[in-house]
């Protein structure tokens, strides 16, 4: 649970009858179907290198609370994404004990929650970690990411990812402006990288690692653009925006590091070279360059928020690694689920997800009101006083 103002929670296990998320703190009067958040849920199940889960799955979410009329009440919004493979797996994952037929997992596998988590709860048999545990969760995060980027669309922020980066295949930070992007150019790529020869490389390298057994990471930028300066705040270290951000996308399964700007790579240039000059003209604020990726002082500053975030190899492979089982503490391969050669690509739409969340949040925290109509007075009544 994410906010202060718009808070949310999901619950559900990869191969249970289905996800649920709890959307509180939605103004009334947004206009939302369950057709809005389709395309999102659609893109999360894309991209070169996903495995076989997404054959079976063709994730929507069912609005079952919170919306009438197309319109939102201001009550808590309920979504719920059935899993069609539960089919396959009624036995093992009937919440009775009636029928109940358990095949216990035991063998542990490297690179997942498996072991700390069994440890934690004192599990003795790993499904019940790894079913929470799964990617299968950030299904229901982009649900509810996708009522968070209608609210924010309403008020002219646009929200995207691309991938930057696949294996050792790397288009650089600056190879593109991400604000002159659009959709199009990013989904016509099967990795969702805007550069096409970069594109055609790692399409092949990731062919290249699931014919090994192997897997890929990489980098993905998610890109906010049309926010107000003032989001966020320097006063406290758990209000400041990019603070905020970093844990958002840092609870995405398997994302190992995040930056914002030239990050990283900034690091190594002189204060010259890095800080944005400060400009004034069409009667707002500018800054002549976005180095530091649209935050300053964990405060909005007008330019586009663009942050970048880097994704481990998926932990399951074809070919096991060596592993101990739970159980009786002998050395074995490490069991293996159906899994991913690599999806950097689709993480990039769940970062855009949890970015829009704890945007959604900020933005409510700064602009107040319980219905659409009431945070559009606020913000405009903002925007004129900032223009002076």
């Amino acid at each position: 649970m994410i906010g202060d103002v718009l808070r949310w929670l999901t619950a559900g296990e990869s191969h249970g009858p289905q996800l649920t998320v709890v959307i509180e703190g939605v103004p009334a009067g947004l206009e939302i179907a369950g057709e809005d958040l389709e395309g999102d849920l659609r893109r999360r199940q894309g991209g070169h290198g996903r495995g076989g889960r997404q054959q079976i799955e063709r994730d929507r979410a069912r609005i079952v609370g919170g919306v009438r009329g197309g319109l939102t009440m201001g009550s808590p919004i309920a979504l719920v994404l059935e899993n069609r493979d539960h089919a396959n797996w009624s036995a093992e994952m009937t919440p009775g004990r009636h029928g109940f037929e358990p095949r216990p997992v035991t063998r542990l596998r490297p690179g997942h929650a498996d072991l700390a988590g069994a440890l934690k709860y004192g599990h003795t048999d790993v499904r019940n970690v790894l079913e929470r545990s799964s990617a299968r969760e950030t299904a229901s995060r982009v649900a509810a990411g996708a009522v968070a980027r209608k609210l924010l669309a309403r008020f002219g922020v646009r929200i995207f990812s691309f991938v930057q980066s696949i294996g050792g295949i790397d288009i650089g930070y600056g190879a593109v402006d991400p604000v002159r992007l659009t959709e199009a150019e990013i989904e016509a790529s099967p990795v969702r990288c805007p550069v096409p020869d970069a594109s055609t490389r790692m399409v092949a390298e990731i062919d290249a690692a699931g014919e090994r057994g192997d897997t890929l990471g990489g980098t993905f930028r998610v890109i906010a653009a049309g926010l107000p300066p003032g989001l966020g705040s320097y006063v406290h270290w758990d209000r400041k925006l990019d603070a905020r951000l970093a844990m958002a996308i840092l609870s995405i399964n398997a994302v190992k590091g995040v930056e914002f700007g030239a990050g990283f790579e900034g690091s190594a240039r002189p204060g010259s070279a890095f800080h944005d000059e400060i400009d004034f003209s069409e009667g707002r604020f500018r800054h002549l360059t976005n180095r530091a990726g649209g935050l300053t002082g964990g405060v909005t500053n007008g330019e586009p928020i663009d942050l970048r975030a880097a994704m481990k190899p998926i932990s399951t492979m074809k070919k096991p690694m060596r592993s101990v089982d739970l159980r009786t503490r002998e050395r074995v391969e490490a069991h293996y689920e159906r899994s991913d050669v690599c999806v950097v690509p689709a993480a990039g739409v769940i970062g855009e997800a949890m970015v829009a969340l704890t945007l959604a949040d900020a933005f409510l925290e700064k602009f107040g009101g319980d219905s659409v109509a009431e945070i559009e007075r606020n913000l405009h009544g903002y925007l004129a006083s900032l223009a002076g």
